[in-house]
């Protein structure tokens, strides 16, 4: 029998975020926010990108962090200009992407196609514009969204494919790009900025009714959902996988 501690001990720890460059494409609000300053305060450089230049700045200067891009990332080329001047990247995070509801046989069809310009596309365009300026050691994580498993009739249908596709991009691009890792966060209900924005008025009202069913009673915290994003970044084991953060949401 071969003694296979001969080969020496397996290193299992976490990666260290410490001096490691993260970059977060959607990272000046919500899920993204909290992601740059929990990266921040375990050693990480941070930099954000948002679409609206005085937020990205006020992120950036409240929290300390060490850069930031404002960007539309439908556009590649202002993908390609906020990546341009950083010249290493070891945690690409792209959590950008509005709430893009409408029904198809009503629905601007333009208006439709952000749902994937937002997502597929724009991390398709971050992708290429980084090149092997990405870290090999490094990792991507991309965001999709409890209507990938849990779609509804009210509109989300083009959402839901765009979610369910980013789950399966992660899958494809963690073997086209071995040996970077490549995952996705699945937030199911989480009390962000864009929950409000989605909802108007009727956000109240949609909270409670979700308390009363969800098993926690609650809606789930940027941190809570932020801290999932850390995880997928220093476990150097999670590769190809979705991890939902959802409170047990996709049980009832």
């Amino acid at each position: 029998m071969s003694d296979i501690s001969s080969t020496g001990p397996i290193d299992v720890q976490p990666h260290t975020l410490r001096n490691r460059t993260v970059v977060i494409v959607g990272g000046t609000s919500g899920i993204g926010l909290s992601t740059a300053i929990q990266a921040k305060a375990a050693g990480a450089k941070v930099f954000v990108i948002g679409s609206n230049p005085e937020r990205a700045r006020q992120a950036a200067h409240t929290h300390e962090l060490d850069g930031w891009r404002a960007a539309d990332v439908t556009q590649p080329e202002h993908i390609q200009a906020a990546l341009a001047d950083i010249p290493k990247v070891d945690h690409l995070v792209l959590l950008a992407g509005t709430f893009v509801a409408g029904k198809i046989l009503e629905a601007d069809v333009a208006y439709l196609h952000r749902a994937f310009d937002e997502r597929i596309w724009a991390s398709v365009h971050a992708l290429r514009a980084l090149g092997d300026r990405l870290s090999k050691d490094g990792s991507v994580t991309f965001i999709s969204g409890s209507l990938a498993d849990r779609p509804n009739a009210y509109g989300t249908a083009v959402l839901a494919a765009a979610s369910a596709a980013m789950e399966a991009f992660a899958r494809g691009l963690a073997l086209e790009l071995a040996p970077v890792r490549v995952n996705t966060l699945s937030p199911g209900p989480i009390d962000t900025p864009i929950l409000a924005k989605a909802m108007g008025e009727a956000r109240d009202g949609f909270v409670a009714a979700l308390e009363q069913t969800l098993p926690l009673h609650r809606l789930g915290t940027a941190d809570e959902a932020a801290a999932a994003v850390l995880f997928l970044m220093t476990n150097g084991f999670m590769n190809g996988a979705t991890i939902n953060v959802d409170g047990g949401a996709r049980l009832v």
